[in-house]
């Protein structure tokens, strides 16, 4: 790596999922707003909670925790949907909580041990230790791109 790659800050979101701590990069954010009751779609996939009016425009609503394979969350009042943007396509994140926002360099991220199945693309792309924390940085292309095609 050239020192111009390594002095590279990158800015994540952290949240809660499911009592782990989850990130993802911060350009991807467009906001993040409090639990609206979703209307649901027939023949979504479970982790699709539904869809909801987020000022004039049809934003999807996916269950991140259900789409990572762990376990479903009951809504509270207390969850938040982060509204991200892959590509054109804005959709939003049902988190549990959100954190805060990190500074890293490349040099702080780890790649994470090859332990998916062969045919499930790896949804983290790094892994960080803060204070002890191990934080897990979402490829937010990989959650996005796959649950767009399951549900067309």
């Amino acid at each position: 790596m050239s020192d111009k790659e390594t002095s590279n800050t990158i800015e994540l979101l952290t949240f809660q999922l499911a009592d782990q701590e989850y990130s993802l990069d911060i350009m991807s954010v467009r906001e993040i707003r409090g639990w609206t009751r979703t209307t649901p779609l027939p023949h979504a996939p479970s982790y699709m909670k539904g869809v909801i009016n987020l000022r004039g425009t049809v934003l999807p609503v996916m269950d991140l925790s259900e789409r990572l394979g762990l376990k479903p969350q009951k809504q509270t009042e207390r969850n938040v949907i982060i509204v991200v943007k892959h590509e054109d396509t804005m959709t939003g994140l049902l988190v549990d909580a959100v954190s805060d926002i990190i500074a890293l360099t490349s040099e702080d991220l780890q790649p994470p041990p090859e332990m998916q199945s062969a045919d499930s693309a790896s949804v983290v792309s790094a892994l960080t230790l803060i204070d002890e924390r191990m934080i897990r940085v979402l490829d937010l292309s990989s959650i996005v791109t796959s649950a767009q095609s399951n549900a067309a």
